[in-house]
């Protein structure tokens, strides 16, 4: 079949509102390396959206998957529950960023997570209220569309939205918010919206994805645990991107160690490709719920359980933590020197290898999501494959997988460099 044909039955069977980036279909992937139908070969930059931080097809997840399979594909944990289910849990609760004793219980996405983390919270505060930030992204659902803090696609169109869900300013030093404005925003919502008594939980992202890639201060997440303390509201951080080794520790929240969260929300890299989310939090946090106020037919599938038990060794066995933090080094590097020959490049921000670049027009000083596309086109065509995010659009992230092999992640910041400074 033609690749135009398949384009039209695509065109025919699915809906518009599911936005395809790429004008080809995968036929194949392995490591860092994706092939189309027609057989070209493309470098991924975007590893599913920071799904694959070990890789496609790792041998290791393969094999586990595949042992899996032999034994059950599917019980319902909450109907029989299996072995691995528990094993997974404690090794989260070992590694998670949370004071004290901690439990964590799996769902199947990044949205299911959030909206239990935000159960979780109320169930055990009593309270209703949320406070979010603007930039943020945490799903497609209902309740996370009104707690996303981005307009352009997620929520047009869709409204109205849950109530007692307050937006405040995330930091960000480009578009000149500072953490003193960041943390007066809170205090205005005290102030105009709702009380901090009806305060449930702030559920922030110490590294946006969808917003940017902007890194949180570690004064902004400070003052945001003071302000929890203060007032008895739940701190949530939203891992669902910034997990699993990418930002060269296990969590980016383990970057601020004096202010950890309360509960921590995860999902993409955790399964290596297989549907996995979980959220793990102080133990008398996560009891609140009654029996059965948690759960869902699909959460922790046996056969994504057993993915997420081998990429928790892969990533101990590989030392990705500290490969994220080399290679990430090297592509600021190469950013860094790209800025001489591409004066669109206004900044490079990077935590391992969770690193943007943030591209402006360079006549008028504004926000380019053209010039951003031109670019990703561009490179797109030289056979290095990466994506967009920010408010505004004009902002490239890197996502590549930390199992690249050295060699390859050379030919990519090449093709980069090229197309930079074209």
């Amino acid at each position: 079949m033609s690749h135009s044909e398949l384009e039209k039955r695509r065109k025919e069977a699915t809906p518009r509102g599911v936005g395809v980036m790429c004008d080809f279909y995968a036929a194949k992937a392995e490591n860092a390396t994706l092939w189309d139908e027609q057989g070209r070969e493309y470098i991924d930059f975007t590893a599913g959206i920071a799904v694959l931080n070990t890789g496609h097809r790792h041998p290791k997840i393969v094999e586990a998957i595949r042992k899996q399979l032999d034994l059950f594909m599917h019980t319902a944990y909450q109907i029989v529950p299996y072995a691995s289910f528990v094993t997974l849990a404690e090794r989260i609760n070992e590694i998670a960023p949370v004071s004290g004793k901690a439990k964590t219980t799996f769902f199947s996405t990044g949205a299911e997570a959030v909206e239990n983390a935000v159960k979780i919270a109320r169930a055990a505060t009593g309270r209703p209220g949320i406070i979010t930030f603007s930039g943020a992204f945490h799903g497609r659902t209902l309740l996370t569309m009104a707690l996303t803090g981005k307009v352009v696609p997620y929520k047009v169109g869709f409204g109205p939205f849950p109530a007692s869900v307050f937006h405040g300013q995330y930091p960000n030093a480009q578009h000149g918010v500072s953490t003193e404005m960041a943390l007066d925003s809170i205090e205005r919502i005290f102030r105009s919206d709702i009380s901090p008594q009806q305060v449930a939980a702030i559920l922030y992202e110490p590294i946006q994805g969808e917003g940017g890639f902007n890194i949180a201060p570690e004064d902004f997440v400070k003052g945001l645990r003071d302000i929890c303390d203060r007032h008895g509201i739940v701190l949530i951080a939203d891992e669902v991107q910034s997990g699993f080794a990418r930002t060269g520790k296990m969590f980016a929240s383990d970057y601020y160690p004096n202010a950890q969260p309360d509960l921590v929300t995860m999902a993409k890299s955790l399964g290596g490709g297989i549907p996995i989310s979980g959220v793990t939090g102080r133990a008398e946090l996560m009891d609140a719920p009654e029996p059965g106020g948690l759960g869902g037919t699909y959460a922790g599938n046996p056969l994504a359980v057993a993915s997420a038990l081998a990429v928790l060794e892969i990533i101990e066995e590989e030392k990705l933590c500290e490969r994220a933090s080399r290679l990430g080094a090297e592509l600021v590097e190469t950013l860094e020197k790209a800025k001489a020959k591409c004066p669109a490049l206004v900044d490079v921000r990077a935590r391992g290898s969770m690193v943007a670049a943030e591209f402006n027009d360079p006549a008028t000083g504004k926000p380019s999501a053209e010039l951003t596309k031109q670019y990703l086109r561009k490179a797109l065509d030289a056979g290095l494959l990466m994506l967009s995010c920010g408010v505004h659009g004009n902002v490239i992230r890197f996502l590549y997988p930390l199992t690249i092999p050295d060699a390859q992640f050379k030919d990519a910041l090449a093709i980069l460099s090229r197309v930079l400074a074209d």
